[in-house]
């Protein structure tokens, strides 16, 4: 990315002449076949056809090459390839990098579908996981083997919200397995927050159905790359057939232009929730990388510009099905579902033995029940009203 500010960069970027044809917005330009007016042109988008020029439908139009050109300069990567969900992007970043015999090494609170891809999907290809404390930090060279392939990052950790030492992590892995790739789960920070590459890691991953589409209303997956894995990635997503409609490509590239507002509203509405949140007498522990409390505060103050609206907070109390049923059924502003990174404000609940069931390494240090909130674009005082509601719905029953 140039010197130029965040904000200034995400309105630029991905809108070269090319990509815009002389509107503001990238075109949506919806095609399989791609036509050839002569056997010269056809030659030479084969020879081009991995580096942006139009060759079929399979390996882009205008409007992918438009998000993936602006993601590419977002992230500092040699290049981005993208998918149908975040879900693809992680299993095809690894799949591109693994084959029988070899051993990943996961950070055991990331989110549980990429666990589940391991230990299901891997598993049968003969493809070893060993799974780690998120905390360790440079301790995890004692586990790194001579079959280690991938190391898999994610933070802050899905749920609890620990922000790991990625410097510390990445100097002990270069140092015992420098050939080892390294793979960032970096939904959290929308991809701007924290640019993993330019810490040493080799691939940072999005679920931008989250921030980068920011309405709930479309999902897609990138992964940006940098110069040494990004042909093999490239290639080998191609191969797997992964590709996203123009459509939401375009969704996607439009999100970016407001991406940094959106952000620094979800981090200043979160900051006030959070800072409330710890005051409440209800609260064990509010799990937000901004506030001290949070495991790894250090780490995020020293490597993230900023937080989104995504974090959690462990109640005193393990909630009864009654009073989980009576606390969450009853929000006005906060709805209950899957995802986040949108408009709208969500919260969901999680006991402490569901959450032990996923955490294969590390374990839990709570007995309460979890909530986890993403704070969306609502006016913050009504946000604040809502969750005092709940709070006293539990003192009621």
């Amino acid at each position: 990315m140039s010197k130029e500010k965040l904000e200034t960069t995400l309105i630029r970027a991905g809108r070269a002449k090319r990509f815009t044809q002389g509107s503001v917005n990238s075109v949506i330009q919806r095609a399989s076949s791609l036509v050839f007016d002569t056997v010269a042109d056809k030659q030479r988008a084969t020879a081009g056809r991995a580096h942006g020029e139009l060759f079929y439908g399979r390996r882009g139009t205008l409007t992918h090459f438009a998000l993936q050109e602006a993601m590419t300069e977002l992230e500092g990567g040699a290049g981005c390839a993208l998918y149908s969900c975040g879900a693809a992007a992680v299993a095809n970043a690894m799949l591109a990098f693994v084959e029988a015999g070899d051993h990943v090494l996961m950070c055991g609170s990331v989110y549980e579908p990429t666990q589940d891809f391991c230990t299901k999907i891997l598993s049968k290809l003969n493809v070893s996981t060993t799974f780690f404390d998120h905390c360790l930090d440079g301790g995890i060279a004692a586990l790194i083997q001579p079959t280690t392939r991938i190391v898999f990052l994610e933070s802050p950790a899905s749920i609890t919200m620990e922000v790991q030492d990625i410097p510390a992590i990445v100097a002990a892995v270069r140092a015992k397995a420098p050939e080892a790739i390294i793979i960032v789960d970096n939904t959290w920070a929308a991809g701007v927050l924290f640019r993993p590459l330019d810490h040493g890691c080799d691939i940072s991953i999005q679920a931008g159905t989250k921030y980068l589409i920011g309405h709930s209303d479309a999902m897609i997956g990138t992964a940006v790359a940098n110069a040494r894995c990004w042909d093999r990635l490239r290639e080998n997503s191609y191969l797997m057939g992964q590709m996203v409609d123009a459509d939401t490509a375009y969704m996607a590239s439009r999100g970016l232009r407001t991406l940094a507002v959106r952000l620094q509203q979800h981090e200043e509405s979160g900051i006030k929730i959070a800072e409330w949140l710890a005051t409440r007498p209800e609260v064990a522990r509010v799990n937000h990388p901004a506030l001290a409390q949070c495991k790894g505060h250090a780490f995020w103050q020293r490597d993230f510009s900023g937080s989104s609206g995504l974090f959690s907070f462990i109640l005193h109390q393990k909630l009864s099905p009654q009073q989980m049923a009576d606390y969450l059924d009853h929000f006005q502003h906060f709805s209950m579902a899957y995802s986040w990174g949108g408009f709208e404000s969500l919260i969901l609940a999680n006991q402490p033995d569901e959450l032990a069931a996923i955490r294969p390494a590390g374990g839990i240090d709570f007995s309460g029940t979890l909530v986890r909130l993403h704070i969306g674009l609502e006016h913050v005082d009504d946000l604040i009203a809502d969750l005092s509601a709940g709070f006293d719905r539990l003192t009621s029953v």
